[in-house]
């Protein structure tokens, strides 16, 4: 493991070394001061300029290992972001810091070198800016606060594990910040459309709040102080997140980036975040699992089976209560007609009650039962997985190939296309 910092020799790019520099130190690891000079300047100026680059970068090399860090430094020739990220996969650097864009840059640095990087590098990157909470973390002064933006993504699933990775050298709090569209929240969970962006209704509120915590639970697992802001908004998510993290006063701003280009970046938030927050910033990009970031692989813990009664649907409660571990939750659901009368529906409950294994066969589970009315049976079903934030749905199929697919469709293809939620399903054995 080794830290690069990317530097210009500008007081910002000074307040970035520094804090690199304790960084490195705190994590017991080299760090690797690097300055790339263009090749226009080199054309311009010749030996000159490479000469004075070196006797800066030699004196600021000089002055950081002063404070008992393991630092070398790298001159380059070329285009910044280009030649740095090829000097990460040459070196094998686990994370990359840099200044953070002057507040007279044109744009903030929108289309600069800071962003060029961040498009390119395959490592998490750390945009300096302030930088006090992060150096007295970094000397063992106090915890690092930091906030992780929350989503439903896997580039947030990375960064987690790297807040993860970076609690395991000292104690750091967590925010799980998480912006919601409150429209397409309650669309996605099937519940009734809010009138305005902000009016989310309570039992919206407690959904999301649910399916929060079950994201950040990793964290928790491992130890971590965690705990979640929701907030709608409305717009650009990076503007929301960035104010949330203003007012709860955070070090460091973590978020996953997809590493998006062209238009759109415009709607970036990890892209937005580095030239808009106050606080520094960390952007995560989902090729850092390829760089050697390490995973946790998935858990199940809540299962949801759906059952129509027929021998398929109860091959798939079986399935459900086998695959979920114990101390585990299995929900069991069955989809009535939109017009059921209330006789059906509680007639539905009881059978649903009698598929429920007895204390002496499986007492070791926790069960949830749900009879819902809906002619989509598929959009019932899925909508009930996020509400109850399964981690896996397992789905009883005849089977059907051919023109009875075609014809009478098939519920399990249905909810598997429609949900990103892992799905098994559980067909009968051949006659």
């Amino acid at each position: 493991m080794t830290i690069a910092c990317a530097t210009n020799f500008s007081d910002d790019a000074r307040r970035a070394c520094d804090t690199a520099a304790l960084l490195a130190r705190r994590l017991e690891v080299p760090l690797c001061l690097v300055h790339v000079l263009t090749g226009n300047l080199v054309r311009t100026f010749g030996d000159a300029i490479c000469e004075t680059a070196e006797a800066t970068l030699r004196d600021e090399r000089d002055r950081l290992r002063a404070t008992g860090a393991q630092v070398d430094s790298v001159l380059l020739t070329g285009e910044p972001e280009v030649e740095l990220r090829d000097l990460v996969v040459k070196r094998g650097f686990t994370s990359v810091v840099a200044g953070a864009p002057h507040e007279n840059t044109p744009f903030r640095g929108l289309g600069g070198t800071v962003d060029r990087m961040a498009q390119l590098l395959g490592v998490p990157f750390l945009v300096v800016r302030g930088g006090d909470g992060l150096e007295a973390w970094a000397r063992g002064e106090r915890p690092l606060r930091l906030m992780l933006g929350v989503d439903r993504s896997r580039p947030f699933e990375v960064a987690r594990e790297w807040v993860k990775s970076l609690a395991r050298v000292g104690p750091v709090e967590v925010v799980g910040g998480r912006i919601i569209w409150v429209g397409s929240e309650a669309e996605r969970l099937g519940m009734k459309h809010p009138h305005s962006y902000k009016d989310m209704s309570p039992e919206l509120r407690e959904a999301l709040e649910r399916e929060s915590d079950a994201l950040l639970e990793p964290l928790r697992a491992a130890g971590l102080r965690v705990r979640s802001r929701l907030e709608p908004g409305l717009g650009r998510i990076a503007d929301h997140l960035i104010a949330l993290a203003e007012e709860e006063q955070v070090d460091l701003l973590v978020v996953g980036t997809h590493q998006r280009r062209a238009l759109a970046k415009l709607w970036s938030v990890s892209q937005s975040a580095r030239r808009l927050a106050s606080m520094s910033v960390v952007s995560v990009p989902v090729r850092a699992v390829e760089q050697g970031l390490e995973e946790e692989p998935p858990r199940v813990r809540t299962v949801l089976a759906t059952t129509d009664f027929g021998e398929a649907g109860d091959r798939a409660i079986a399935y459900a209560f086998a695959i979920t571990p114990p101390g585990g939750t299995v929900h069991l659901l069955h989809v009535e007609p939109e017009e059921a009368p209330p006789e059906a529906i509680q007639a539905a409950w009881q059978q649903l009650e009698q598929r429920v294994p007895g204390p002496e066969h499986d007492g070791s589970h926790k069960v949830e039962l749900s009879v819902l009315r809906g002619d989509d049976i598929a959009a019932v079903i899925t909508q009930a997985a996020e509400r109850h934030c399964v981690d896996l749905v397992c789905l009883g199929t005849h089977g059907r190939t051919g023109v009875s697919r075609l014809v009478m469709g098939s519920v399990a293809q249905q909810v598997m296309a429609r949900s990103d939620r892992p799905a098994v399903t559980v067909r009968m054995p051949r006659a």
